[in-house]
């Protein structure tokens, strides 16, 4: 393991308000000015309907750090001649630089997909603080106060340098970071001998991050392989309030009462829980080839509802899995909240897929592909609600929506069809007016061609006795969610070449 050596912002570039220049066949295009993040909303995204009438944002464009040394490179060879005109050029030089410098981003600015050194190498959605669900007791509405808190994660991506990022987007207060620490995973909450790093914001050990915010840390060097697990610890001193977090992590963190950011052992670490707080992404730099990640984005079936917890077999962890078998370098995000919905919010299970599009996808580092699966939610809960499951045409306009966010920010769609269920153990999850919207939906899914490509998990599950049921092989025993073996038949399924 390398000496640890910490690189501030300004020293891997990150650049506020720039053009990003996507690779081919993307175009650039405008994007949203996210200089300050707020909680999401779907204002930036066409109308779903004549009753959705959402307003389209300002919007700025923005320059590749890297496209200014090009951009550098090209002036000064124009400039470069012998004449009197040549001795322009370290004006030129200089006022680039100057631009450069004004950009920088602050330590507590929102982190955005346009910094092209980094990739995203781990993530996982937020949503605002709530109570336990399905009996998993959680520390979200009581937050912390001089505990620390120790989260285990699994990149999918190595580099060579590695930097954390946070979340307070649904924070009402500022959150207070005393400090933080990243490490080789040991066994349970304890971290390997020699690895712990010490994480800093714009130099500082410490950092106050506004409500309503997300940041990340400056980089630091750190040899990371792919499948490497790391270990996070945050320590706060202060009462946090309510936490913003992800409720269904299937990955025990851990909290002990003190600071114990440098405590290699797991002996203070009393505390358990299967959440994730505050984490939201890590990140990876100084890899030579190409920096781009695939999200998986959807529902309980996409965080791993039903997997074994701390084994890392959510579907998305699997597909890792082949894409470092076939030594295919491309980062695999977990943008998967279960029991969420397309089409709308709910307490406890995050903003809708229109709502959140954007922060848990398009913002990412470097993504390049989305896979979108989710819908069984919302046919399933509106069934339940409001007596009556939403329509095809309302869900399939909500796909739409996606689909041209997705594409006008330069990223590939491949749609997922839906599950089977009539085996399920919850009433609402299999009617027969909800069985005809996931049906109608499906054929949509298959045949119209607005994906880029199409993984027919709906066909990969169907029991060939009765194709409406999942295949007991899959069924994790509520008809409804994958187990293990299921989670790696998702993954099977997906033809890496569309990637």
């Amino acid at each position: 393991m390398s000496q640890p050596a910490t690189l501030t912002g300004q020293d891997i570039g990150e650049a506020q308000g720039a053009i990003t220049v996507l690779p081919a066949p993307r175009r650039a295009v405008a994007r949203e000015d996210r200089t300050a993040a707020s909680a999401p909303d779907a204002s930036w995204l066409p109308p779903l309907s004549p009753a959705a009438q959402l307003s389209a944002p300002r919007l700025t464009e923005e320059v590749h750090p890297m496209r200014w040394y090009r951009i550098r490179r090209i002036m000064l060879r124009r400039w470069w001649v012998p004449s009197p005109v040549g001795r322009l050029w370290p004006v030129v030089a200089a006022t680039t630089v100057a631009l450069m410098v004004v950009a920088v981003v602050p330590v507590a600015a929102a982190t955005e997909r346009s910094d092209g050194r980094w990739t995203g190498a781990w993530a996982t959605s937020m949503i605002t603080a709530s109570p336990p669900l399905f009996g998993l007791p959680n520390w979200s509405q009581e937050g912390f106060a001089n505990q620390s808190v120790r989260q285990v994660v699994r990149v999918t991506r190595g580099g060579s340098a590695v930097r954390i990022r946070l979340s307070n987007v649904y924070g009402a207060t500022p959150l207070r970071l005393a400090g933080a620490t990243l490490g080789v995973a040991g066994d349970g909450a304890s971290v390997r001998s020699g690895t712990l790093r010490t994480l800093t914001f714009g130099h500082s050990p410490s950092t106050v991050l506004p409500a309503g915010r997300e940041t990340a840390s400056d980089a630091v060097r750190m040899r990371v392989s792919p499948l490497d697990r790391l270990s996070v610890t945050l320590f706060f001193a202060e009462p946090t309030g309510p936490a913003t977090f992800h409720p269904m992590a299937f990955a025990t963190s851990y909290r002990a009462t003190g600071d114990h950011r440098l405590d290699p052992n797991a002996t203070a670490f009393g505390e358990a829980s299967v959440s994730w707080y505050y984490l939201t992404g890590i990140d990876v730099a100084g890899q030579q080839d190409e920096r781009e990640a695939v999200v998986a984005f959807g529902d309980s079936m996409t965080d791993g509802a039903m997997s074994t917890t701390d084994a890392n077999n959510r579907y998305p962890d699997e597909l890792a899995e082949r894409l470092v078998a076939a030594r295919r370098p491309i980062g695999v995000l977990n943008a998967g909240i279960s029991g969420n919905q397309v089409l709308a919010s709910s307490p406890g299970y995050g903003a809708s897929g229109l709502d959140r599009f954007r922060r848990d996808v398009l913002n990412q580092p470097q993504v390049r592909t989305v896979i979108i699966f989710e819908g069984i939610n919302d046919i399933a809960i509106s069934e339940a609600v409001e007596g009556e499951p939403v329509t095809a045409a309302q869900l399939i306009d909500g796909y739409q929506t996606l689909i041209r966010a997705a594409h006008d920010n330069g990223v590939r769609v491949i749609g997922a069809t839906i599950l089977p269920t009539k085996a399920t153990i919850f009433p609402a999850y299999y009617t027969e007016r909800g069985e005809a919207v996931r049906d109608a939906v499906n054929r949509w899914i298959r045949t119209s061609g607005a994906y880029d490509a199409v993984v027919d998990l709906d066909r990969v599950f169907a029991d060939p006795t009765d194709p409406d049921r999942m295949r007991p092989e899959y069924d994790s025993g509520d008809g409804v969610h994958p187990n293990d073996t299921g989670m790696g038949a998702i993954a099977e399924a997906i033809d890496l070449d569309t990637l």
